[in-house]
């Protein structure tokens, strides 16, 4: 048999893992080649608010971007009712909060020096010691483990039986990047808008990365308007807190989904990422935890026994019970902060706000919450 290991996908949890899982024979499974940009004349509409934790990992499999990493040391965050709690690295005593990555060149650093194979699936097939996924044109790749990091619509996941909830959060991310008049200070900043969320990441020089997560109507609206009409509805909704803003790149949305695999593991199958898990942007974890669950499986395929078998099925639920418990802490907070922010009415706005003011009033527990964020 000729590999250890299939990862099936090619974004930046199915990219992590292959640099990761050291001492194994790995192969990546794609649908398409990926272009290297190696261009850095503009910016990537879409970002990624990395934890420290993370970046530690992306250093140690050398696929930390150098080129426009930007640190994030202070975070404002502000209700529907002029509440606000503050973030702050230097406080916390940690040299930043999180790093803001641009998706081109993050799968660019992980892309460097590592190839991958071309195709469309069609069929998984798990046997005694061994699994096959036989593509369009013909071939079989064989493998003792198959990983599907290939995205919330998971060809591995449905292939191996793997049942999963699915439900439309009825709400579009709407991405777009911004010249700013007022420098930033390596601040991210953060509104809830009775349902919407806005947030203002920062880049390099006076530059942000905006997230706006609105009802699909409304987003398909912004997506539309002319430059000038879109920079003066997001200094609206940020407060003109940067000043005026100058469109950088063009904007452009896609659709919000919570997904949540019933399994992550099966026979000779392993899900991380988007085919495991999908939350709301509103927190800036969802790739973090894709990350996470690529930090944990490379830990147990470096265990002596996956150098035997990486598909035993006794070390894949190791990997899913280490799992468990932070991909449903993280969801439940997620879809409970979407709830509560969301809801309408005087007494959630009372509760949600007032915990923000509390909250903020208590350095303990905000050097909590920071070092929960910074895994």
């Amino acid at each position: 048999m000729d590999l250890d290991l299939i990862v099936v996908g090619g974004g930046p949890v199915g990219a992590s893992l292959a640099r990761a899982a050291r001492g194994l024979k790995v192969a990546v499974l794609a649908r398409e080649r990926r272009a290297v940009t190696n261009s850095y004349d503009q910016f990537d509409a879409r970002v990624y608010a990395l934890s420290p934790g993370n970046v530690q990992f992306l250093r140690e499999i050398g696929a930390m971007p150098q080129a426009r990493a930007t640190p994030v040391h202070a975070m404002r965050i502000y209700g529907d009712a002029g509440s606000c709690i503050e973030f702050d690295a230097y406080r916390a005593g940690v040299p930043e909060l999180a790093w803001i990555v641009e998706d081109a060149l993050l799968q660019d650093a992980l892309w460097e020096g590592q190839d991958a194979q071309f195709g469309e699936p069609q069929a998984v097939a798990v046997q005694t010691d061994c699994v096959v996924i036989r593509l369009a044109d013909g071939r079989a790749l064989t493998a003792r483990l198959v990983v599907g990091a290939d995205g919330a619509r998971s060809f591995v996941r449905a292939q191996a039986g793997i049942e999963a909830s699915d439900k439309a959060y009825g709400q579009d991310a709407v991405v777009a990047n911004f010249a700013c008049e007022r420098a930033h200070a390596n601040t991210a900043y953060q509104w809830f808008q009775g349902g919407p969320v806005l947030a203002l990441l920062p880049l390099p020089g006076n530059h942000v990365s905006m997230v706006w997560s609105l009802p699909a109507a409304d987003a398909a609206r912004v997506a539309a308007l002319e430059p000038q009409a879109l920079c003066r509805e997001v200094q609206a909704a940020a407060h003109g807190v940067l000043g005026e803003l100058a469109l950088v790149t063009p904007p452009r949305g896609y659709p919000l989904r919570r997904l949540s695999a019933r399994r992550l593991v099966a026979p000779r199958v392993a899900l991380v990422g988007d085919a495991a898990h999908v939350i709301h942007p509103l927190a800036g974890q969802g790739l973090n935890l894709g990350l996470q669950d690529a930090r944990a499986l490379a830990r147990v395929l470096a265990e002596p026994d996956a150098q035997r078998d990486a598909g035993d099925l006794r070390l894949l639920r190791r990997y899913e019970r280490g799992r468990a418990e932070p991909i449903l802490a993280m969801d439940t907070m997620v879809s409970g902060l979407y709830t509560l922010f969301g809801a309408h009415g005087r007494l959630p706005g009372l509760l949600r706000n007032a915990g923000l003011n509390l909250t903020d009033r208590m350095p303990v527990l905000k050097n909590l919450l920071i070092r929960q964020a910074m895994s």
